[in-house]
């Protein structure tokens, strides 16, 4: 059941890229929509446990859950900016980087890296370089948009981090409410603040915003958030690794995308080093909530 879940996912999160960069809306309003409908739509499945198992986290778990909303708030503003300055091939592949950012963490505590994990985040990195690279030759906004998207990577492994911790505390639906709700408002608050309008869209793109929210949101990140009661959050970045080639796919069907050969050097060495560091990784506990 849990590997039928994962195959919904990846193909929901695949979806993600290709959609927004589809829609004509600004990121902070595409990233404040996807999560406050996908917190509305889950409050109903919550409301019965939510208030009492949130009220029962302690001192930690509370900062916790504030910093997964906030981080997932940072993810998706520079994650979806950079949709609209590169290719969806290069951002998704750049966001993937995320693995990387988790194995930093780990290393930040204290535990042993192994040279295999190094060699592969070494490759992954050498692949970051040659999209780059690639894109600086097209255009300062391209590169721009890999440097945004490998940004908001680094903020997805701090979400993905706080929110196993999270997860061995309170139910799927709890935690996902909450922090889709922090990030919404988050988003709101920034969009507020640097005066980007929140509606008056066209049809078409209120289509695509509802369409992410269904494919990504509802079943590529809640499932990933249920995932995580029984897997560590190295394997769900390797889960997401799927992501990668599934959007290119997807962008070049419907954007007509066709990034240069390079990009697609630089993203079979992000994926080849990434499934290193995942397959040599030292194990993590995996939560049990």
């Amino acid at each position: 059941m849990n590997a039928f879940l994962a195959l919904v996912a990846v193909l929901g999160v695949s979806a993600s890229g290709p959609l927004m960069a589809g829609a004509a809306a600004p990121a902070l309003a595409i990233g404040m929509w996807r999560n406050a409908l996908g917190a509305l739509a889950i409050t109903p499945f919550a409301a019965r446990r939510a208030p009492a198992e949130l009220a029962g986290l302690d001192r930690a778990g509370r900062r916790d859950v504030v910093l997964a909303g906030m981080m997932l708030a940072v993810h998706f503003g520079a994650w979806i900016s950079a949709l609209k300055l590169t290719s969806v091939a290069a951002a998704t592949a750049m966001v993937s980087m995320q693995l990387v950012f988790v194995v930093l963490l780990d290393r930040l505590r204290g535990t042993p890296i192994p040279r295999t994990v190094l060699v592969g985040a070494g490759l992954a990195l050498a692949g970051v370089f040659v999209i780059t690279g690639v894109d600086f030759t097209l255009s300062t906004e391209s590169l721009t948009g890999d440097l945004l998207a490998l940004g908001g990577g680094a903020a997805a492994a701090i979400y993905l981090d706080a929110g196993s911790r999270v997860r061995r505390q309170v139910s799927t639906s709890s935690y996902t409410v909450a922090c889709y709700a922090i990030c919404a408002v988050v988003m709101a608050v920034a969009a507020l603040v640097a005066g980007i309008e929140l509606v008056g869209f066209a049809a078409t793109t209120w289509i695509a915003i509802i369409a992410v929210t269904v494919s990504a949101q509802l079943l590529g990140h809640s499932i990933l958030n249920h995932l995580l009661s029984v897997m560590t959050p190295g394997t769900i970045s390797l889960l997401l690794l799927l992501e990668v080639p599934g959007a290119a796919l997807l962008a070049g069907i419907f954007l007509g995308q066709t990034p240069p050969l390079g990009v697609y050097v630089g993203l079979a060495l992000i994926i080849a080093g990434l499934g290193v560091v995942v397959l040599r990784r030292p194990p993590v506990e995996a939560p049990t909530s």
